[in-house]
């Protein structure tokens, strides 16, 4: 248990009142006294916490799970993961009464070996993680592995151009499974889940129909220029990814209170219970993606047509003429954009781009012209987005008159987040117009998106 400094000092006060007899000298000698062993015993067990067994409440570990779990089931269901073809996918989850019998040496050993700039520590804590990714990645680790390649091209150049260790290519995974559309429930959002704030310092435009939060090139350059930030302000690389997920100000904080250590496991007593395991995770992460084969985790092979080109935009854009004049699949197109919250990507007033398969990137060159003027045409004569899904009903009094509402017919695979980013809207403000107080929805359910 760590106590507040407060809290000690308190205590030593009513101590030292229990003296009120003794000269004022040695009232304050007895104070400091036993101020300093209060201090020694209050701090010495948190400081030990790093080499004992950490005991995660049933509540800490069903918030762990949810977060990766939820991540990764919003990402399986999106357009390509769908169309994945798995082979051998009946396999197991290893056992994790096996893994309790590999001894310390072994995980000390083969972090060693990994010879990365950041130091791979091995403890309880470490340990703890490792086990957690190891249990809920062995039916999962196809995804992460054939994401991880996919991105691998992306996050190498970004992280070589900006001079941070290439073993940070794994945080997307700790962050958000790997997940562009991942939203955590504080409201960071994307691959590397950036606030509102920070992606803002970042350059990353976030409004009404833009999100480049979820742009995965510019929020992993974004990502990576702000570790190295955070790298030249704390002169370590550990220092740096916890302040990447609790904020520079708290781990100043808790140097402070540590009286001015500058290492993790030192500092780590005062640092927010989250933080304290995000180190753990990342570590866990790297041991898992390079040694999941030793724990008898053998991944179905995934077959994912997923090529793409960018092409940069100088006019308006809607979507729906993206589709006519490329034959894009409409659900493919917003898979392959989701930093873009609507249908229409407005390129008339910044430096946007569209991502299609390769071998759609010709079709579009060529009719480019076309998907420009009729865009403009459209968006002159109507709101911006493709026309929703319509329904007439009856007026107050009956007279046939449109409700002026609009709905969705929820399709299989869709959820609250994409149907809301679909119209332009917040899931909260999907939740109250339908009277929904969970998130769960069924195909062929109608939802009331406007009106």
């Amino acid at each position: 248990m760590v106590y507040k400094y407060e809290n000690i000092f308190f205590l030593s006060n009513v101590y030292y009142k229990c003296f009120f007899c003794v000269t004022e000298s040695m009232k304050l000698k007895i104070r400091y006294i036993f101020t300093s062993v209060v201090m020694f015993f209050a701090v010495a067990p948190a400081q030990a916490q790093t080499d004992s067994t950490v005991d995660y409440t049933p509540s800490e570990v069903e918030l762990m799970t949810k977060r990766y779990t939820d991540s990764y089931d919003s990402l399986i269901n999106t357009y390509y993961m769908r169309r994945l073809n798995h082979r051998n996918a009946n396999r197991q989850e290893i056992s994790m009464s096996d893994f309790d019998d590999i001894p310390d040496s072994v995980f000390i050993k083969r972090l060693q070996a990994m010879h990365t700039v950041i130091p791979m520590s091995y403890n309880s804590e470490v340990r703890t993680h490792i086990k957690f990714y190891l249990k809920y990645m062995s039916r999962r680790l196809d995804v992460m592995l054939m994401l991880s390649e996919y991105y691998r091209p992306l996050f190498l150049d970004a992280l070589n151009r900006y001079g941070v260790p290439e073993e940070l290519k794994y945080l997307p995974i700790v962050e958000s499974a790997m997940n562009p559309m991942a939203t955590s429930r504080v409201g960071a959002a994307g691959l590397w889940q950036f606030m509102y704030s920070t992606g803002s310092d970042y350059g990353l435009e976030v409004n009404s129909v833009v999100d480049e939060r979820r742009d995965a090139y510019k929020s992993t350059h974004a990502a990576a220029r702000y570790l190295n930030n955070l790298h030249r302000t704390f002169g370590d690389w550990a220092l740096a990814i916890a302040a990447y997920n609790c904020g520079p100000g708290t781990i100043n904080k808790a140097i402070a209170r540590s009286g001015g250590k500058r290492d993790f496991w030192e500092i780590y007593p005062y640092l927010p219970r989250e933080t304290r395991g995000y180190i753990p995770a990342f570590i866990a992460v790297n041991y898992v993606m390079n040694y999941y084969s030793q724990h008898g985790i053998r991944p179905a092979k995934l077959e994912a047509p997923m090529r793409t080109d960018t092409v940069v935009l100088n006019s308006d854009v809607l979507m729906g003429y993206v589709q006519q004049f490329t034959g894009v699949d409409m659900e493919e197109l917003r898979t392959l954009n989701p930093q873009y919250r609507t249908d229409l990507i407005p390129a008339s007033t910044g430096n946007y781009h569209l991502s299609l398969p390769t071998g759609k990137v010709a079709a579009f060159l060529s009719n480019q012209d076309t998907i420009y003027t009729a865009s403009r045409d459209s968006l002159s004569r109507r709101p911006m987005n493709i026309e929703p899904e319509k329904k007439v009903g009856k007026g107050k009094r009956g007279h046939g008159k449109s409700s002026g509402a609009i709905y969705h017919t929820v399709k299989k695979g869709e959820n609250l987040s994409k149907i809301a980013r679909k119209y332009g809207i917040s899931v909260a403000k999907l939740k109250k117009l339908n009277g929904l107080k969970k998130d769960n929805i069924r195909a062929g359910q109608r939802l009331r998106v406007r009106g």
